[in-house]
This record gives structure tokens, C-alpha cells and sequence, in this order.
């Protein structure tokens, strides 16, 4: 799979919706079928960065199915790829729809230690601008029910202070 297609899953993740009356349906559909192409295509083999360009994808309010392709995606990861992928695309997950942004991180709370530890590890790392940003986004979502279930609760971003 070459770099491009990196560039290409962001780009088609952004898929039309149905209250878009200036894409033609052709155009919508060929979209969505190249997304899921693309996610469907990901091995586990393409890094942080793979995981990344996946999260960053998931821009869509609704994505009729084709998102299921990306979460499959992620879980191909090595877990230490899915952590510092997810956060490096920290900016990008605190901009999607909250629902992208809920199964994003349920998913890498379920994947164990190794991928929690990865993306504490690397949010640690960055400004605390995107420190921030991701603890009040991990807050909210424990707030509401994507962190209802044991386990997966006040698992990243620990410490907190």
C-alpha cells in the first residue's frame, strides 16, 4: 500500500451526507466504497502514523457502516502503535464528532496496558495544549457511557493531577 493512501483515507472519511445536495450520489457512494477499501486494506504494518490518518478519518456525523472498517483497522495495530497513533492524532480526535471520538477510545481502552501505556506515555509528551484538550475529552466521555463498563474506566491519562 503506498504513503498516499494516508492522505486518501482522511480525504474520503469525510463522507457526504444525506442532507448534501451538491455531491451527486455517484460521488457519495464511490467514496464510501473506496473508505471502506482503504480501511479494509490496512495490515497493522503501517505505524503510529497508519493509526492517525485512520482516527483522523472519522470526520463524518453519520457513516453509514463504513466506519466499522476503520475500528476493524485499528485492532489490526501492534498495541504500542494504536496508543501513540491515537495520540498523535489527539488534535484531529478532539475535532470529530463525539461519537468517532467515543469508540476511538473505548477501543483503546479495551486493548490492555500496552496501548494505554503507549498513549499516556506520548500525550504526556506533548504540549499541554493537547494535554488538555484530550483530558477534558477522555472526562466527557467518562461522563457519558462510552466508559460505563468496568475496565475501562480511569484507565488513560493517568495519573491525573
Amino acid at each position: 500500500m503506498s504513503a498516499d493512501w494516508k492522505v486518501e483515507i482522511v480525504e474520503c472519511g469525510d463522507l457526504v451526507q444525506d442532507d448534501d445536495e451538491a455531491t451527486p450520489p455517484e460521488e457519495a457512494a464511490r467514496r464510501w466504497n473506496r473508505y471502506v477499501e482503504l480501511a479494509d486494506s490496512v495490515t497493522g504494518e503501517e505505524g503510529a502514523e497508519g493509526v492517525a490518518a485512520i482516527v483522523s478519518s472519522l470526520k463524518a456525523e453519520e457513516d453509514y457502516g463504513a466506519y466499522q472498517a476503520a475500528h476493524a483497522a485499528l485492532s489490526r495495530f501492534p498495541r504500542s502503535d494504536l496508543g501513540k497513533g491515537v495520540a498523535l492524532a489527539a488534535r484531529g480526535l478532539v475535532s470529530i464528532p463525539k461519537d468517532g471520538s467515543g469508540n476511538v477510545l473505548l477501543i483503546l481502552a479495551r486493548a490492555g496496558a500496552v496501548a494505554v501505556n503507549s498513549f499516556n506515555e506520548a500525550i504526556q509528551a506533548s504540549e499541554s495544549s493537547v494535554q488538555g484538550e484530550m483530558r477534558a475529552l477522555v472526562e466527557f466521555h467518562e461522563a457519558e457511557e462510552w466508559f460505563s463498563d468496568e475496565g475501562v474506566r480511569n484507565v488513560l491519562l493517568m495519573p491525573r493531577g
